[in-house]
C-alpha cells in the first residue's frame, strides 16, 4: 500500500492546484532577486550622498548578503523544525519591517545594520520556498517547476533595475528601498492560505492534518488514488542551537561527498554573480556611463537571463541537471572574463554581459532543483539552507572584497578569471562526486 507522501508525488500536475503553490512561493523568491540587485544600485546612490570610499561602499552589499546567509542557515533548519508554512510567511514580513527601517536610516552604520536585518528575513525565502513548492510538486515535473521557480529571480532583478532607472532623481536611494515594501507585504497575506507541506507532516505525525491536506490535493485534481497509508509518526525535534547543530551533523553523516559537492557549487557560483550583481553598475560608471544607462546595461543583463532560466527548465529533463550546471557555469564565467577584457568596447561589452546573464541562469535554476533533490524529506529544507548560507557568506564578503582588494590590484579580467577557476573545479568535483537526481525519487538513498 502507498504511503501519503507517494501518493502526492505521483499526482497530476494541475495549475490551479499545485500551480498556485508555486505562483505563490516564486512571488517570494521575485523579492530576495529585486533586494539583492538593489545593493548594485544603492552602492553608488548611498556612497555619493554619505561620502564613502569604496571599500566602504561595498558594506552596502555585504551587510545584506551576510545577513542572507544568517537567514538561509536559520530559516532552513526553522522549517525543517516547526514547518514549511510558518516560515513561508514569517520571512517576508521581517524583511518589509526592516526595510522599511533601512529606507529612513539616518547614518551609514544604522543603514547597514537594518539591510543586514532585511537580508536575515529575505535569506530564508529561498531555502523554504523550495522546499515547500518541492513537496507539493509531482514527481515526473518536479525538475521542470524546481528549475522554472528561478524565473522569479530574473523578473524580480529586472523590476528592480527597471524600477531604479525610472526613480532615479524622484526620491533617491530611501524611495527604491520603500517601493518594494507594500507587494511584499501582500505576497505575506497571500502566503496565509498556503497548506502545511504533507510531506513534513506526516513525519511529524500530524496525520490528522496531512490526511486532510492531502486528501484535499486529490479531490482538486481529479486523480483517482488507491487507498493509501499514512507512515509511522517520528518524534518531532525541539528547537534548539543543540537541534541545529545535530543538523548540520546530519548532513555530513548522510553523505559528506553530496555535501561537499553541494556546497562547492553554491559558493562559487554565487561568488561569480554576486560579484557581477553587485558591482556592474559601479563598474560601468567607472568606465563613464551615467546613472541611468549603467542602471540600463545591468537590467539587460538580468532580463536575458528570463530566457535563461526558460532554457534550463528544459534541459534539466533533457540531459540532466548535471550536464546543465556542468557546462553553463564555466561559459558564464568565461563570459564574465570577456566582457572585462573588452570593457573599453561598448558593443562587445553589452554582448558580452548579456551572454554571461543568459548562461549564468541557465546554471542558477538547474543548481537550485539540483541540491534540492539531493537530500531526503527530513534534511532537504536544512540541506538546501546550509548551502545556501555557505554561499551566502562566500559571496557576501565578495562586495568588500572586490571594492577594496581584487578589482584596484588584479584588475577585473583576473578577478573574473581566478573565480571562473574556481567554479570550473567545483563542477569536476560535483562529476566525481554527486549522482544524477532526474526522475529520482525525493526519498530513494543517494548512489
Amino acid at each position: 500500500m502507498k504511503t501519503g507522501d507517494q501518493v502526492v508525488q505521483e499526482l497530476p500536475w494541475r495549475w490551479r492546484v499545485q500551480g498556485s503553490i508555486f505562483v505563490v512561493g516564486g512571488l517570494g523568491f521575485m523579492f530576495d532577486a529585486w533586494d539583492v540587485a538593489l545593493n548594485g544600485f544603492l552602492i553608488p546612490l548611498v556612497g555619493e550622498e554619505w561620502g564613502l570610499s569604496a571599500a566602504e561602499r561595498g558594506w552596502v552589499g555585504t551587510a545584506n548578503l551576510i545577513g542572507m546567509a544568517v537567514g538561509a542557515f536559520a530559516w532552513g533548519g526553522v522549517a525543517d523544525l516547526v514547518g514549511r508554512q510558518r516560515a513561508f510567511r514569517w520571512t517576508l514580513l521581517m524583511f518589509s519591517l526592516f526595510t522599511v527601517a533601512g529606507a529612513a536610516s539616518p547614518d551609514f552604520v544604522t543603514f547597514c545594520v537594518f539591510r543586514f536585518l532585511a537580508g536575515v528575513g529575505l535569506g530564508g525565502c529561498i531555502p523554504v520556498d523550495y522546499a515547500l513548492v518541492g513537496e507539493f510538486t509531482p514527481a515526473r515535473v518536479r525538475g521542470r517547476v524546481l528549475t522554472a521557480m528561478d524565473i522569479w529571480w530574473p523578473v524580480g532583478a529586472t523590476l528592480c533595475g527597471l524600477t531604479s532607472a525610472a526613480l532615479l532623481g524622484l526620491g533617491g536611494w530611501r524611495l527604491l528601498m520603500l517601493v518594494m515594501v507594500l507587494p511584499a507585504l501582500l505576497v505575506f497575506w497571500v502566503r496565509r492560505s498556503v497548506p502545511e507541506s504533507p510531506m513534513y507532516l506526516v513525519r511529524r505525525g500530524r496525520g490528522v492534518e496531512a490526511r486532510a491536506v492531502i486528501d484535499d490535493l486529490v479531490a482538486r485534481t481529479g486523480a483517482k488514488v488507491d487507498p493509501w497509508r499514512l507512515p509511522e509518526p517520528r518524534p518531532t525535534p525541539r528547537l534548539t542551537p543543540r537541534a541545529v547543530a545535530a543538523q548540520v551533523a546530519a548532513l555530513w553523516r548522510h553523505n559528506p561527498r553530496i555535501t561537499s559537492a553541494a556546497w562547492g557549487l553554491f559558493l562559487t557560483v554565487f561568488v561569480l554573480y554576486y560579484g557581477a550583481l553587485t558591482w556592474l553598475p559601479s563598474i560601468l560608471k567607472a568606465e563613464g556611463y551615467g546613472d541611468y544607462a549603467a542602471f540600463m546595461v545591468a537590467t539587460l543583463m538580468t532580463a536575458v537571463g528570463i530566457l535563461g532560466v526558460v532554457v534550463s527548465a528544459w534541459l534539466v529533463d533533457v540531459v540532466g541537471r548535471k550536464w546543465v550546471i556542468g557546462l553553463s557555469a564555466p561559459l558564464a564565467a568565461l563570459a564574465l572574463v570577456l566582457f572585462a577584457a573588452q570593457l573599453e568596447i561598448a558593443s562587445a561589452a553589452k554582448l558580452w554581459i548579456a551572454a554571461y546573464g543568459f548562461l549564468i541562469q541557465v546554471t542558477i535554476p538547474a543548481l537550485y532543483a539540483y541540491v534540492s533533490e539531493l537530500y531526503p524529506t527530513e534534511l532537504r529544507a536544512s540541506g538546501f539552507g546550509w548551502a545556501s548560507t555557505v554561499s551566502r557568506v562566500g559571496a557576501g564578503f565578495v562586495p568588500v572584497i572586490f571594492g577594496s582588494v581584487l578589482w584596484p590590484h588584479l584588475g577585473l579580467p583576473l578577478t573574473f578569471a581566478v573565480i571562473g577557476a574556481a567554479v570550473l573545479l567545483a563542477v569536476l568535483w560535483m562529476a566525481r562526486a554527486a549522482p544524477e537526481t532526474r526522475e529520482r525519487d525525493l526519498d530513494s538513498p543517494a548512489v
